[in-house]
């Protein structure tokens, strides 16, 4: 074969390859056979889902249409839901502000996570797919939060969640009341003076944004840039939300005082005293949801002493949109759906336990258009469970992301992140000499 022929040759090779490898990589994928809880409507027996290029093609009942080439699988005697959305979670082994200054909203989490950390299998373990990954509560403000859908990556870009259009937002602002962020200077000691320091960042945070405005592009006017006043401009403008860490009733109350002075967007975390409240909460104009912690084993923090498990029922009853977080490694990613089972347990109903994982978390994190529920047009994150999502006896089989199975409990590599103990829980534990322990 001469030169000029055998070189059409390899490139007709290399396109037939190709077009064959992205048929493979588009091929639709059906699940036929299982229940689908879609939470966009009435559980489906006997349903069908159907994905394709990482989004719900289509969800239904068993005669629903399946794409001819598609691979099926068949899950008979198995339920599928979407795939869990945490609010509130410290997996990745990130951190955020320190103790320079008690104000840190120019900090961003997203700069010190691990995207390899262990602790992510973990969460797909428990059929978490996406989550807020926070900065801590010891300060009043720790840092900007960041959105993570938990896909296979090398570097966090890969794992971002955007909430814009322009790709510039990708998480939310962490702040903090009550006793964690008070203490020595310069930390306020008290609770007056921590929610008068907010308040006067927020004012010049204002200043900015006027200045900002009456610049009208002109670089010769704009003033001196400041990362931090940045991100308090993004949440006056509504375009990143504020999670606040939040126990006892009066700390709740300040929350809200707060975002409704500035008009800022809120979503109380914990709120432990949520039921003395419940109604002060729904009355809040600026409060999107609150997103809550059950325990199995009270005890802890003093400013937790009176939270009780009932919190989502008083919620519900209320009208506030309600979630559940896991705040990992406070609880464990694994057990994530327990909480709704204990919210169940203490009179919540099934229907708002079941969103308080999926569709409610992710309208308190912007994300809602993406994921929460399986409906056509939506990523294709899904999970695989051995029985009803509240018992004490099911398992997450499989976690699927956008198409991708990305966790399977019959591979024994993924099954140790479902059963390990201690080396997993934590994530990397790491000897006096450096050296990497646990599970590789």
């Amino acid at each position: 074969m001469n030169k000029p022929i055998r070189s059409v040759f390899l490139a007709l090779v290399c396109v037939l390859f190709f077009a064959v490898e992205g048929v493979t990589q588009s091929t639709p994928q059906a699940f036929k056979g299982a229940q689908i809880i879609p939470i966009s409507g009435e559980p489906i027996e006997n349903g069908v889902l159907v994905v394709e290029d990482g989004k719900v093609t289509a969800v239904g009942g068993p005669n629903t249409r399946i794409p001819q080439g598609a691979e099926v699988h068949d899950v008979s005697g198995h339920v599928i839901m979407p795939g869990l959305v945490d609010t509130h979670s410290h997996i990745g082994d990130g951190d955020g502000g320190d103790r320079s200054a008690t104000l840190h909203p120019d900090v961003r989490i997203m700069d010190s996570i691990d995207p390899r950390s262990p602790s992510f299998k973990r969460a797909l373990a428990g059929g978490i797919t996406s989550v807020n990954v926070m900065p801590g509560s010891g300060h009043l403000m720790s840092g900007q939060t960041v959105y993570l859908k938990l896909r296979k990556a090398n570097v966090i870009e890969d794992m971002l969640l955007y909430t814009d259009d322009e790709k510039t937002i990708y998480g939310g602002l962490k702040m903090a009341n009550g006793t964690n962020p008070r203490g020595n200077p310069p930390s306020p000691g008290t609770r007056a003076k921590a929610a008068s320091m907010v308040r006067e960042l927020y004012i010049k945070a204002q200043e900015y944004k006027d200045k900002i405005e009456a610049a009208d592009g002109d670089e010769s006017k704009m003033p001196a840039r400041d990362l931090g006043l940045e991100t308090l401009v993004e949440v006056l403008e509504g375009k990143r939300i504020v999670h606040n860490h939040t126990h006892e009733h009066q700390d709740i109350l300040t929350a809200m005082r707060l975002a409704e002075e500035f008009g800022y967007r809120l979503v109380l975390q914990h709120v432990s005293e949520a039921w003395k409240v419940p109604e002060e909460i729904a009355n809040s104009e600026q409060v999107i949801g609150a997103s809550i912690i059950t325990l199995d084993s009270f005890g802890g923090k003093l400013e937790a002493a009176e939270i009780k498990n009932s919190n989502g029922k008083y919620l519900e009853d209320a009208g506030v949109l309600v979630g559940f977080h896991t705040d990992d490694g406070v609880t464990d990613s694994r057990m994530f759906l327990r909480h709704a089972a204990l919210g169940i347990r203490e009179g919540m109903s099934r229907d708002e336990a079941l969103r308080a994982v999926t569709i409610a978390n992710a309208i308190m994190m912007d994300i809602d258009d993406r994921v929460g529920s399986l409906e056509k047009g939506k990523d294709a994150d899904f999970i695989i469970l051995d029985g009803d999502p509240f018992s004490v006896y099911t398992h997450v089989q499989e976690t699927w992301i956008e198409g991708q199975k990305v966790w399977d409990r019959s591979n024994e590599e993924d099954k140790k992140y479902a059963t390990g103990g201690y080396q997993i829980y934590p994530g990397t534990i790491h000897t006096h000499h450096g050296e990497e322990g646990g599970l590789k």
